[in-house]
Order: C-alpha cells, then sequence, then structure tokens
C-alpha cells in the first residue's frame, strides 16, 4: 500500500508525470477516444497519484492501446506495469504503475461505470493541460536550479576572495656592479692552459 506523504519528493512526481504523459500520447496514437488524466486527491486516495481514462470502440483496440502503453513504458523508461487485469475480454483494461493506474474501456462500459463520477474529488485534465502543467513545472525547476547554482558560484567566489592573501610585493634583484659581471665573465670564458 502507498504510504502518504504531506509533499511528495519531486522527483518522483515529475518521473510519474512523464509515464502518465507517455501514456496518454500512446492513448492519442492509438485514437483512443476522450481520455482524461483524474489527478487524484490525496486525502481522498491512497491508491495512486493518477489515473488515465481512455475509451476504445471495439475490444481489440482497446487490447491494442493497453499493449502498446505497456510496451513503450518498459521500453523508454524501463518501468513495468505491477499488475494487469482485463485484457482476455478487453472490455475493462487495468494497468496498475502503483503512482497511476491506466483504465481502457470500450465506449458504452466507461459510461456505465462512470469512473469520473466516482473520483469527484479528482482533478480532470486533458492531455494538452496536462502537458502544460509539466512544462511550466519543469520551467521553475530550471530556474530554481540556476539560481542556486549562481548562488553557489557567487558565495564560492566570495569565499575565495575574503581566503586570499594580499599578493607579496616583488622584492627587486641585487645589482652587481659592472665590474664584478666583467670578472664573472672573463673567468669563465679563459680556457685553462695545461702544459
Amino acid at each position: 500500500m502507498k504510504t502518504m506523504l504531506a509533499q511528495p519528493q519531486p522527483r518522483i512526481a515529475q518521473e510519474t508525470r512523464r509515464l502518465v504523459q507517455a501514456a496518454a500520447a500512446v492513448c492519442e496514437e492509438k485514437k483512443g477516444q476522450d481520455i482524461r488524466i483524474l489527478e487524484l486527491d490525496p486525502v481522498d486516495s491512497g491508491l495512486a497519484d493518477f489515473f488515465l481514462v481512455t475509451s476504445a470502440l471495439n475490444d481489440r483496440q482497446a487490447v491494442a492501446i493497453a499493449d502498446e502503453i505497456e510496451a513503450r513504458l518498459k521500453r523508454e523508461f524501463g518501468v513495468p506495469a505491477h499488475s494487469v487485469e482485463g485484457r482476455r475480454l478487453g472490455e475493462w483494461i487495468l494497468l496498475d504503475y502503483v503512482d497511476f493506474v491506466v483504465h481502457v474501456f470500450l465506449t458504452e462500459r466507461r459510461a456505465f461505470y462512470d469512473i469520473e463520477r466516482l473520483r469527484k474529488s479528482a482533478r480532470p485534465l486533458t492531455p494538452e493541460e496536462f502537458d502544460a502543467e509539466l512544462k511550466t513545472a519543469l520551467k521553475e525547476k530550471t530556474r530554481a536550479a540556476r539560481g542556486r547554482a549562481g548562488a553557489k558560484v557567487k558565495a564560492v567566489a566570495n569565499s575565495t576572495a575574503k581566503n586570499m592573501s594580499p599578493a607579496k610585493p616583488a622584492t627587486p634583484k641585487r645589482k652587481t656592479s659592472g665590474a664584478g659581471k666583467l670578472k664573472n665573465k672573463t673567468a669563465q670564458s679563459k680556457p685553462k692552459r695545461g702544459r
């Protein structure tokens, strides 16, 4: 059972949102109808963070949508479904990914069960609205990270400036008299004679 936290960890929440986004994209590609993402109220639901709900016109389409969601999430994210229910009949296929659940209904079954009505406290989103929220959240996260990085660079620069000692003045070289230079040069240039 999922434990309830006051604040979900941002990395995990973002990963879940990307998985839901990828699953919703599959629903659109496979011509799923009336695609809805329900952001569940954490107080009301200990089951998952999101429900992705879509309709299919026939059982073959329902199975195709469910199969492609399962294959893509495993291939692209390395995330297998925790459990799969209803694939044999194809009237209501449920893919449980722990943090979110995908419901692929036949149109008449969806109308009968009316899952959106059962989760009145959930916030319904279209895939476009969901994508826009995800992009906004990622932009804010990037701005915050850049702000922290900039502050860190300034702090390092300030601490480096404080810890540096003032530069020592250069010590002048000793000057030798011209005679001393000449003496040294003549001593080096004269070859020794041996008899």
